[in-house]
């Protein structure tokens, strides 16, 4: 799985196919193009955030919504990574918009393994700006393919939970799901 810029040029109506999985920490809504790339996986909860999203990146008139009537590969693959395949993410192709740093920074969390966990600052030095710790978290922050681009794995450098914008008790689920269910943090 890698990231795609897709940002620029002028605005083209998209169609995305909407789908909702119901998890143990929520239901996720899954936005898919609708030869099956992920474009969006956020919560319930957040439909807000998320509208506010779908109209930043592709303006009211730049977007068709239509429910889907099967499931996409994005929703076999999370069903199966809440069932215990923590390696079912890997080949869900996605595309996203973001800057190239943003877009550097999501391809690197991708090659995070599940079940482990780094640090913003060892993230920053991933992305090659040693110095960048803030924005590294503001790009994680930007991030508007949960689970799959997986943010959650970022911590602090002390290994607290911090900024995580789905919230922590959520990261600490999807941490804990990812190491076996052995907490990370007691």
């Amino acid at each position: 799985m890698r990231p795609a810029n897709s940002h620029g040029g002028a605005v083209k109506k998209v169609t995305l196919i909407t789908e909702h999985l119901r998890t143990p920490i929520g239901t996720l809504f899954l936005f898919s193009e609708e030869d099956g790339t992920l474009r969006l996986a956020d919560w319930e909860d957040l439909s807000e955030r998320m509208n506010k999203l779908l109209i930043r990146h592709f303006g009211i008139d730049g977007l068709i919504n239509r429910a889907s009537n099967q499931r996409s590969p994005s929703h076999e693959a999370l069903e199966a990574y809440f069932d215990g395949d923590l390696n079912a993410l890997a080949n869900v192709r996605v595309k996203t918009i973001g800057t190239p740093f943003q877009i550097k920074v999501w391809e690197q969390l991708c090659l995070i393994p599940p079940g482990s966990t780094i640090s913003y600052a060892e993230l920053a030095r991933r992305v090659g700006n040693p110095a960048g710790t803030r924005a590294v978290g503001a790009a994680n922050g930007a991030n508007f393919i949960n689970i799959v681009v997986p943010c959650h794995r970022v911590i602090g450098s002390d290994a607290s939970l911090t900024g995580y914008g789905s919230g922590l008790s959520r990261k600490r689920w999807l941490l804990d799901h990812e190491n076996g269910a052995k907490p990370l943090f007691v």
